[in-house]
Order: C-alpha cells, then sequence, then structure tokens
C-alpha cells in the first residue's frame, strides 16, 4: 500500500501502514471498519464537546466582567492537558475512543480562554474567528467533496513542505525569545506581518484538504472502527490551529485601527 502522506501530525503518512503491518487491516468485519458517516459523526461530537467547555469557560469570563485573568487557570489546564493527551491518543491510536474526547473538552478550555484574551482587547473578536473557522471547514468541504480542489502528490508535498517551514519558524522563534531575539515585523501589525498571518491561515486551511483525502483513504482500505475516532481527532487538531490562527490574524488587523 502507497503511503498517504498528509502534515497533519495526528495523522501522520505511517498511520496506516502500521496499522497494516500490525494486521489491524486483514480480516476486519465490515460491521467493524471505518466509514466515512461515522467520522463525520463522530468529529461532530468531538465539535460539540469543544463549544461546551469554550462556552463554559466565556460564561465565567462574561461573569468576571471582561477579567481575562478569571479564566486563565482553566487556559493552562487545556493548552497543558490537551498537549499530554494528544501526544497520548498520537502514540495509542486505539485509545482514541476515550482520548479524543477528553482532547475536545480540553482544547475547549483552552480556546475559550486564549479567545477570552484576545476579546477584552478586542472586543467581538472570538465569534469572527468562530465564524471565519467554520466557514472554512464547510467551504473545503464542499470544494473537496466536488472535486474542485484535487489532492494531487504536487499538492501533498507542497502543503507538507510549507507546513513543516512554519512550524521550524515559530520554534526557532520560540527558542530564540528566550535570548532577547524576537521577529517584530512577523508578529506586528505591519504588512509584512498581516501577509505573513494570511499565508499561514491559507496553508492551515490547505490541511484540512489533506485531512479529507487521508480519511477517505482510511475509509476505502477498511481501517478498524476505532479510526473513526481517530480521523475525528485529526480533523480537531488542524481546526484548532486554524481558529488560533485566524484569531491572530484577526488581532493584527484590530490594532491597525
Amino acid at each position: 500500500m502507497a503511503l498517504i502522506k498528509t502534515s497533519n501530525p495526528a495523522l501522520g503518512d505511517k498511520t496506516f501502514t502500521d496499522l497494516a503491518n500490525a494486521g489491524q487491516l486483514d480480516g476486519v468485519a465490515e460491521a467493524g471498519r471505518m466509514t466515512l458517516s461515522g467520522t463525520v459523526n463522530k468529529t461532530g461530537i468531538l465539535l460539540l464537546c469543544a463549544i461546551a467547555t469554550a462556552a463554559y469557560t466565556w460564561r465565567l469570563f462574561l461573569q468576571s466582567a471582561g477579567d481575562a485573568t478569571s479564566v486563565l487557570g482553566l487556559m493552562l489546564v487545556g493548552v497543558i492537558g490537551g498537549l499530554i493527551v494528544s501526544m497520548v491518543t498520537i502514540f495509542k491510536k486505539e485509545w482514541a475512543p476515550v482520548t479524543s474526547p477528553i482532547y475536545a473538552l480540553l482544547e475547549g478550555l483552552a480556546l475559550g480562554g486564549i479567545s477570552a484574551s484576545f476579546n477584552a482587547k478586542y472586543p467581538g473578536i472570538g465569534i469572527e474567528a468562530v465564524t471565519l473557522t467554520f466557514g472554512t471547514l464547510f467551504v473545503l468541504l464542499l470544494a473537496y467533496s466536488s472535486g474542485l480542489i484535487p489532492v494531487t502528490q504536487k499538492l501533498r508535498m507542497g502543503i507538507i513542505a510549507a507546513t513543516g517551514g512554519i512550524f521550524v519558524f515559530y520554534m526557532l522563534q520560540f527558542v530564540l525569545g528566550f535570548f532577547g531575539v524576537h521577529f517584530a515585523a512577523i508578529n506586528g501589525n505591519g504588512l509584512i506581518g498581516i501577509g505573513f498571518s494570511v499565508v499561514v491561515v491559507i496553508v492551515a486551511a490547505l490541511n484540512l484538504v489533506l485531512d479529507f483525502d487521508f480519511i477517505e483513504s482510511g475509509v476505502k482500505v477498511g481501517a478498524p472502527k476505532y479510526m473513526e475516532w481517530y480521523g475525528a481527532f485529526g480533523i480537531m487538531v488542524t481546526l484548532v490551529w486554524l481558529y488560533l490562527e485566524i484569531l491572530r490574524l484577526l488581532s493584527k488587523i484590530r490594532s491597525r485601527n
């Protein structure tokens, strides 16, 4: 079986080959196989989990008269806990039916807290970012399902390379920050900073297309049923990244006014 490549760390290019090598793609009964509708339903469940905890965090933020520090603790729990659970899910895919909802709940806390921090400075920015994120998801899903965006090998490699470059840059920026080195132009609200954020948002959005293709490929090879939860988890990982990048882009634009 050819490798199925995606730049999403949760939906890596070895996911299905590892399952095949472990014999988990052999002799799986029809009722125990991954389906597209099942993956869609489970993605919806994860989204509802994230929305529920984000709404709870947001409610606390509003009750504190817009004090973002009131939800700082929940945000940190969500960020750290979400990172840990995501790593567990990636290395223990068969645990995805349990760990994926936990990840979604934790990410809701993180995103709710982060959104509150941005909203304290730019009122209404959280709703704008949510609307754009879901709008992007539905538009790309429609474009992919209708064949408007064919997933070719060149497209895959281009998105993977761009995503890898962004990751390396973010890590470099994080490390150099400890030595007082900052990329003011990239992080600022000038044309360079906004342009960079636009590019990152586009790359993050295109990762959704690769995720759709990856999940469809998993259905075709007859992956085990628990991979529906794992596929939904992969979509959530990309959506979280996309939302954060859109939030960052909107904040740069707002700060110019």
